[in-house]
């Protein structure tokens, strides 16, 4: 097929649909349109291994340049997609019209904002781009404070880099526990105990009530005014989907960019992949919106099958990680809803899994330092069984034994 393919959003997603159509043997034009500099790089090193210094700008690419001249895809980065007419096919950039047969939205997700009073102050930072670590890493020098507000995955990551390079470290939660939209409270806790025990104050069931600067340096300040000074602050508040082209084009929307099973929009001449989308799980019963490299990478080709022809459909079993310290948290599966659960080892070995149930089916796992159990877990949730609860509980037995032969 000969179609013009336009995809906007250059990440993980827009590579993966722009890498799937060329593998479905799509024979038509691809432009994959970036806002930023650098070509498609991972995110996931951002708040890790790339924040601490140990990975370059070139060790971050997904692809080298030379693949996307090898696979004839069009890669223009550095520019701003300023509207889309889906009635005539054509993408408004930087001023130029480029037409599309077919059009890919993978515009991912921004850090979410707080309206608060000093919100604009200098030295208050954010991450999700490359960009946003240059500007960060320097300032992270022993000694200096830095204020975190967010217990969330990407703010407990920064904090694990920051103080391990010396900084003075201080995570501000509204929750009463760190994490505590995406695991139990047994998960929560233990993250807790290992934070603190590497110096870093928690600060929990607190809100923000504004950010001020005075002689001393920045200070924010929660709603019981409590003030905790620092050099700098982290707003990690979670993320919103970029769908406001989306929104623009009269495509539908609901925190996020609503498709069906195969990517399609409410325009049946656009598609959508990634963070940014909302798509149906047939597993959970609901609407998902997931911010996941699996996502962004099994969501994108099932675009790129369905752009070539193919008849397939997108039900994953959603699979996560965070790397904080030395203790690698994984995650299959939603837990949210969750009934109850069974935790399985001791976390004082720092070595455990957290099964959650929706009544009698396994819907979730959390495993701290326990690759094997993340494995099979994909397996199991993936055929939405049931366990034995007592079993599960105790080691003397395997786990996956709970499930049946």
């Amino acid at each position: 097929m000969h179609e013009q393919v336009v995809i906007i959003g250059a990440g993980q997603a827009g590579l993966s649909v722009a890498q799937s159509l060329r593998e479905n043997a799509h024979a038509g034009s691809i432009t994959l349109i970036g806002d930023e500099e650098l070509a498609p790089y991972q995110r996931p090193p951002l708040s890790k291994k790339f924040l601490a210094g140990e990975l370059t700008d070139e060790r971050l690419l997904l692809k080298p340049l030379a693949f996307f001249e090898k696979q004839a895809i069009d890669l223009r980065l550095g520019k701003a997609v300023e509207g889309i007419n889906c009635a005539t096919g054509v993408v408004q950039v930087d001023g130029a019209s480029i037409s599309f047969d077919k059009l890919v939205l993978t515009t991912g997700t921004r850090p979410r904002s707080l309206s608060l009073p000093g919100g604009n102050l200098p030295n208050i930072h954010v991450l999700r781009a490359v960009a946003d670590v240059k500007r960060l890493r320097p300032l992270l020098a022993p000694g200096r404070r830095l204020v975190i507000i967010g217990g969330g995955y990407i703010g407990l990551e920064v904090a694990a880099v920051a103080q391990t390079l010396g900084v003075s470290v201080t995570v501000i939660e509204a929750q009463d526990r760190v994490m505590a939209r995406v695991v139990a409270a047994p998960v929560s806790a233990f993250y807790e105990d290992v934070h603190r025990a590497r110096g870093v104050t928690l600060v929990l069931g607190r809100g923000i009530a504004g950010l001020e600067r005075d002689a001393a340096g920045l200070a924010a300040v929660t709603c019981d005014q409590v003030r905790y000074c620092a050099d700098l602050v982290l707003v990690a508040v979670g993320a919103v989907p970029n769908m406001e082209l989306a929104a623009a084009a009269g495509l539908k929307t609901d925190d996020g960019i609503v498709v069906d099973a195969q990517g399609r929009t409410s325009d049946p001449r656009v598609f959508a992949a990634g963070d940014c989308t909302r798509f149906p799980s047939a597993l959970y019963g609901r609407t998902l919106r997931l911010e996941s490299v699996q996502n962004a990478i099994d969501q994108a080709k099932v675009v790129g099958a369905t752009l070539t022809g193919a008849d397939v459909r997108y039900n994953p079993v959603p699979w996560f990680w965070s790397d904080q310290y030395d203790v690698k948290l994984q995650i299959v599966g939603l837990s949210h809803g969750h009934t109850h659960h069974v935790v399985r080892g001791d976390p004082a070995t720092r070595s455990f899994s957290v099964f959650y149930f929706d009544g009698p089916r396994l819907i979730a796992v959390d495993s701290i330092n326990r690759p094997r159990d993340h494995m099979l877990a994909r397996r199991f949730i993936g055929a939405e069984v049931s366990g034995d609860v007592d079993q599960l509980a105790s080691e003397s037995s395997a786990w996956e034994s709970a499930f049946g032969p």
